[in-house]
């Protein structure tokens, strides 16, 4: 570990608009520093309106513009990337996620900053097995890289750690399953509560997965920069629990019946296959449910946050009231058809569960102590 980065410096945040970059971007601004913050051309940047934020529209792929951004920075938060289950072209993953990631790398190396926090993805670590929750030492098996989102994250990964192996100062985080407000796009994560929301998920598979609050992720990126072991990864995580305790949960908290009817995604794959098969191939078109998370439901993505906690003093809100406040956002932005408003509304828990969450998050929970599956 070496010193803290110079916070008299600005910070160079990349994707700053986006999901986990804008709220990246508060959360240091909320720690006194100068942020700046690279853009998406074209990218809606309303998450970032009305903070004090050096702006820099340009493409991670063009050299020229990283070269400009990372320009009397003393730290680089590198979370763009392209972060979805399909693209008519998946070329595009890997141009951007891996060739991004490479000229950031190159960028950093010749500006000499003083760290890199590389955003990865949990889906580059092992799963749970063996009745044993995941960690950052967990060797993920080839087979389970599902997509081409995984597998260019993983091949992106590589990248930033052979880099980090010649000496470059490089720090990795691996977000869980954020949720929360500003998943304007959504994001895969805040479609899975969009689609509850809307009453389109009515059975639910036997799996289970790893929910944080969206600003936990941020202050984790933060105490990673700050507090961070070079060359070591931190998983930012929350709370393990099934997708059905996940379904319950949101049901509970804004009123609405949970799905009760259990499936197995082994018997479903082959019928999302088909149906991703004629609406890519055949009509063109974004499928409606990729195989991808299909796949990803075979396995149990739980995993043990204990290093962030340990090392990095990182702590999480739980999951109920993650979610509270993520449904609430939904509702009050135009994501939920007004009829299952109107039904949510007509419950009157949605509120008072979300208004729990408070300006910092509520009550903040250490990592799990048994090390077994937590169901």
């Amino acid at each position: 570990m070496i010193d803290a980065p110079d916070e008299s410096r600005p910070v160079l945040v990349t994707g700053a608009s986006g999901f986990i970059g804008s709220a990246v971007v508060r959360a240091l601004l909320a720690a006194s520093y100068q942020v700046r913050g690279l853009c998406e051309p074209g990218r809606d940047d309303d998450n970032l309106a009305g903070l004090p934020v050096e702006r820099i529209v340009g493409d991670i792929r063009d050299p020229a513009t990283l070269d400009r951004a990372v320009a009397g920075v003393s730290t680089v938060f590198h979370l763009a990337a392209i972060y979805r289950f399909w693209a008519a072209d998946p070329a595009l993953f890997y141009d951007v996620n891996i060739g991004g990631a490479q000229n950031v790398v190159r960028a950093v190396e010749q500006a000499g900053c003083d760290r890199l926090v590389y955003t990865s993805t949990v889906g580059t670590i092992g799963v749970a097995e063996n009745d044993r929750l995941a960690s950052e030492d967990t060797l993920v098996h080839f087979e389970h890289l599902f997509g081409h989102y995984k597998r260019s994250k993983y091949l992106a990964e590589h990248e930033v750690l052979r880099a980090g192996a010649t000496g470059v100062p490089v720090v990795l985080v691996h977000p869980t399953f954020p949720v929360g407000e500003r998943d304007t796009a959504p994001t895969p994560t805040g479609r899975t509560i969009v689609e509850f929301l809307n009453g389109r998920i009515p059975a639910y598979v036997d799996t289970a997965l790893n929910v944080v609050h969206v600003d936990d992720v941020a202050r984790g990126h933060v105490l990673a920069a700050q507090r961070g072991a070079l060359g070591r990864s931190y998983i930012l995580g929350g709370e393990n629990m099934s997708l059905q305790e996940m379904l319950s949960t949101l049901a509970d908290v804004c009123g609405l019946p949970a799905p009760r009817v259990r499936v197995s995604p082994r018997v479903v794959l082959p019928i999302v296959r088909s149906t991703e098969w004629v609406q890519s191939t055949l009509m063109h078109q974004e499928p409606t449910l990729p195989s991808e998370p299909v796949r990803m439901a075979t396995t149990r993505m739980e995993y043990d946050t204990s290093r962030a906690h340990t090392e990095l003093g990182y702590t999480h809100i739980p999951a109920r009231t993650a979610l509270a406040r993520a449904a609430r956002w939904f509702v009050e932005n135009g994501s939920v058809k007004p009829a299952r408003v109107e039904r949510i509304r007509a419950a009157g828990r949605l509120e008072g569960e979300s208004d729990l969450a408070g300006t910092n998050g509520g009550t903040r929970t250490s990592p799990p102590t048994r090390q077994g599956t937590q169901r």
